[in-house]
């Protein structure tokens, strides 16, 4: 027998590595799994602000010895400056509270389109302080409020007064001075409209004018307990440390109010996951490893800060120690194999296989992280314009039962019959205003559910159009069964965002919101989620980000603040 010739020709080159498919990403589960990364809004904002290199300055710092006054901290970016308005009050430890029912905080802030004349800061300081109770101007942008973490501000207060440093572990510990209770924008209490600044390059990238409130206020913290110490201790009192000062962020208690936002944007949903998606697809097909080593280093990092990340809740108590475990796992796999080729899509398979979902989507943040030329483009994409969704009523009954099939056949599955597919109720607070989660069986509150269900919709809207022939027309069906036109909306408008919908049901007995609340967090760059029940969550903001006067020197595509060294 003739022996057979090799095959001398170059390999056949593999397929390109398309993004995951939504049915694996779009559990709550997984969303509620996320970790911030370069493409999160935070650090969109620090890079421009960097690469343009905007000035900072404080023109008024006008607060007396028992820190009760105002100051206006400034941003000049190259083309418009905003100014962070913010009022401190001598709080009694009695009305400290961070529920959003609170009437009074240790201090309340406007972030000002501009720099505020002697005027509009006289008009501010009779609203601002009072909150919802008050009203803002469209030359505001945003609106927000914060409490102090008391143990902490008194012993760092005490410590700089007595002309020492604070203690480094209880910094660590706590992690910040103040804590947001609220950060509101787009219009809330006459705020401007999103649509009214959106066209400005500073305003692409979403949730951006929050983002520099957020990042003004942390500035304005660190120089209010400078103040504090300075009136404490006189001659004898030193300022906070920088190095000090760059761990610490700004906390923030978030609850069900942000849960149904993912719900009700599905366009912001699909285009932020999309992009998210889109850097790792675009990492795992790099022909070349070549920022292996910066990925190492980046590894040694995330795993410091998994350690700093600490939570008093037992289930994410759990969690950390798994992560932990699976983030030195991954470490040794990647030692195991330092003298072998390797590829980003051969690491990102083995998380995938050997870890379990907080470890793999913290390894996409790292694989993603080194690669800002590559990914940064992607924060252009993540707004949406998108204009309000209009039904398309020509479509037959056919033609609409096959998209519900196409994409929402995990929805149709379920059995709705079931009591625990059925359990909780979203319904709006009518005291507050706010999303409420109830128990259906328990609490007299069907009468005033939201549509925040879209599987039971989806499901429903499919049975009915089964009583329909089907070429009857979607419009002569909702005329007839209009309680569903939210549902047809919905999907003709989830048809064309593959990432815009959540595939699980969100009125399941064992849903967890927090879910929904870390998935938004983390892009806004949130970290150190610690859940204090199933319906709210404690993080940190900027921990470890540069201080305004550091912006200067921070080189954009190494904006790796948010892995402690």
């Amino acid at each position: 027998m003739t022996p057979q010739a090799p095959d001398t020709r170059a390999p056949r080159p593999l397929p390109p590595v398309s993004r995951r498919d939504p049915a694996q990403v779009m559990r709550l589960s997984r969303l509620g799994a996320l970790h911030q990364s370069r493409l999160s809004f935070m650090r969109i904002l620090l890079r421009r602000m960097a690469s343009e290199q905007w000035r900072f300055e404080v023109p008024v710092f006008d607060i007396d010895a028992s820190g009760v006054g105002h100051a206006v901290l400034c941003a000049h970016g190259p083309e418009r400056s905003y100014s962070l308005v913010a009022f401190a009050h001598d709080l009694p430890a009695a009305q400290r509270s961070d529920r959003v029912i609170a009437t009074a905080w240790d201090a309340t802030f406007t972030l000002f389109d501009g720099v505020p004349t002697a005027q509009d800061i006289k008009r501010l300081s009779r609203n601002v302080p009072l909150q919802e109770a008050g009203r803002i101007s469209q030359h505001e942008l945003t609106l927000a409020r914060a409490n102090r973490s008391v143990r902490l501000w008194d012993h760092v207060v005490g410590k700089l007064a007595s002309g020492n440093q604070p203690d480094a572990d209880l910094i660590d510990s706590i992690g910040y001075l103040m804590r947001t209770t609220a950060v509101y924008g787009s219009g809330k209490f006459g705020a401007a409209d999103r649509e009214d600044i959106a066209r400005r390059p500073e305003c692409a990238a979403p949730f951006q004018v929050e983002m520099l409130t957020v990042y003004l206020i942390r500035d304005f913290v660190g120089r209010l307990v400078n103040h504090m110490a300075r009136a404490k201790g006189g001659a004898g009192a030193v300022g906070l440390d920088p190095a000090l000062r760059r761990r610490l962020g700004i906390g923030n208690s978030t609850g069900l109010g942000m849960a149904p936002f993912l719900i009700n944007h599905p366009d912001l949903l699909n285009n932020w996951i999309m992009a998210r998606e889109t850097a790792l697809a675009r990492v795992r097909n790099l022909p070349d490893t070549a920022m292996m080593p910066r990925f190492e280093r980046l590894l040694d990092r995330a795993r410091r800060n998994a350690d700093l990340w600490t939570s008093d809740h037992a289930g994410q108590q759990v969690r950390l120690t798994t992560l932990r475990a699976d983030l030195t796992l991954f470490k040794a796999h990647l030692d195991s194999t330092n003298d072998t080729p390797r590829s980003w899509d051969g690491l990102f398979l083995w998380a995938q296989a050997h870890l379990e979902e907080d470890a793999q989507e913290q390894i996409v943040s790292l694989m993603i992280e080194p690669h800002g030329s590559l990914v940064d483009d992607l924060a252009t994409s993540m707004a949406s314009d998108t204009p309000p969704a209009r039904i398309d009523g020509a479509v037959s009954a056919g033609q609409m039962r096959a998209l519900l099939t196409r994409q929402y056949g995990w929805a149709l599955d379920i059995d709705w019959h079931a009591a625990e597919q059925t359990a909780r109720v979203w319904y709006v607070s009518a005291e507050k205003l706010e999303p409420r989660l109830g128990e259906r069986a328990l609490e007299p509150i069907a009468p005033y559910e939201q549509p925040l269900a879209p599987a039971r919709d989806m499901a429903a809207l499919d049975k009915c159009l089964g009583t329909w022939p089907e070429k009857a027309l979607l419009a002569d069906v909702l005329l007839a069964h209009p309680e569903h036109r939210h549902a047809a909306r919905r999907a003709q408008l989830c048809d064309a965002l593959p990432y815009g919908e959540l595939h699980d049901n969100t009125v399941h007995a064992a849903m967890q919101p927090i879910d929904m609340l870390r998935c938004k967090l983390s892009f806004f760059g949130a970290g150190h989620f610690d859940p204090r029940s199933d319906r709210w969550v404690r993080i940190n903001m900027f921990r470890f980000a540069p201080l305004p006067d550091e912006l200067a020197t921070m080189d954009p595509m190494h904006d790796d603040w948010a892995y402690p060294l």
